[in-house]
């Protein structure tokens, strides 16, 4: 398939841009750290090997992080050039033969052809669907008894933050958030307090994810220390009202009882 139906937004056409500005520089990296300290201290620390579905899974990071942990990976994604990028990086990884590939969207993906998984990724998949909630039900159908759900979404509450320091008054008045069609803002921002109705798995775990570098001068950010920037993410990524105001939230659901 190469374009969505029912409003949804794929990558296909965005995919240089996306590499070069969300997964490329420095918030790109702070993400991805962030993201797999959760993982590690949360999900992955007894090392027992995992069935994980990565939904949306873009370049394959995560999913090439995980399969080179020895976990068994199933990577769906339904935009041909984010496929191509990532079978580049598992190639070069040396992870081809632990990761499945598969080429559909979040709503081919069925427990019953697919199987449950201990570990299900839906990362900046949410907010890009034009039905979220009824695509949150979906991966949480994916979710084996006793097994997580990483859900990671672009925060709404950051584009209101954002907007009022940029004094676009009149668009926070407005409660209009969407990004412009072609763009890299999403066309739907969640509201956490929302999603977190929307969860039927038990809530474990929550982060913000860039609760800060999003609102500094990007010369600034690039003259900090990444090290401090990174410790003082991860110090305030789970303390209130910080974590609440980050440009991604990602909570982790599920889990043993």
């Amino acid at each position: 398939m190469s374009h969505p139906a029912g409003g949804d937004q794929w990558f296909e056409a965005k995919a240089a841009r996306l590499a070069e500005r969300v997964y490329g520089g420095l918030k790109g990296r702070l993400r991805l750290e962030l993201l797999q300290t959760d993982l590690q201290e949360q999900v992955l620390r007894d090392g027992r090997p995992l069935r994980v579905l990565d939904i949306g899974g873009g370049e394959g990071r995560m999913s090439a992080w995980l399969a080179a942990r020895g976990h068994e990976v199933f990577y769906a994604e339904p935009a041909r050039a984010m496929r191509e990028a990532a079978r580049r990086r598992f190639d070069a990884e040396g992870v081809a033969g632990r990761v499945r590939m598969l080429d559909g969207p979040l709503q081919e993906l069925d427990a019953e052809r697919h199987g449950r998984f201990d570990l299900v990724l839906l990362h900046a998949v949410l907010e890009w669907l034009a039905e979220p909630q009824a695509g949150l039900a979906r991966a949480e159908a994916m979710v084996a008894p006793g097994g997580w759900l990483s859900l990671l979404f672009y925060n709404r509450h950051s584009i209101v933050i954002r907007n009022l320091l940029l004094g676009n008054f009149r668009k926070v008045a407005s409660g209009a958030y969407a990004g412009h069609a072609g763009g890299l803002t999403p066309q739907h921002p969640l509201d956490p307090e929302q999603v977190r109705d929307w969860l039927t798995l038990p809530l474990r775990h929550q982060r913000g994810i860039r609760c800060f570098a999003d609102y500094l001068d990007p010369e600034l950010l690039a003259r900090r220390s990444h090290a401090d920037t990174l410790a003082l993410e991860r110090r305030l990524g789970t303390e209130m009202p910080y974590r609440d105001m980050a440009r991604y939230l990602h909570f982790l659901a599920g889990g043993a009882a």
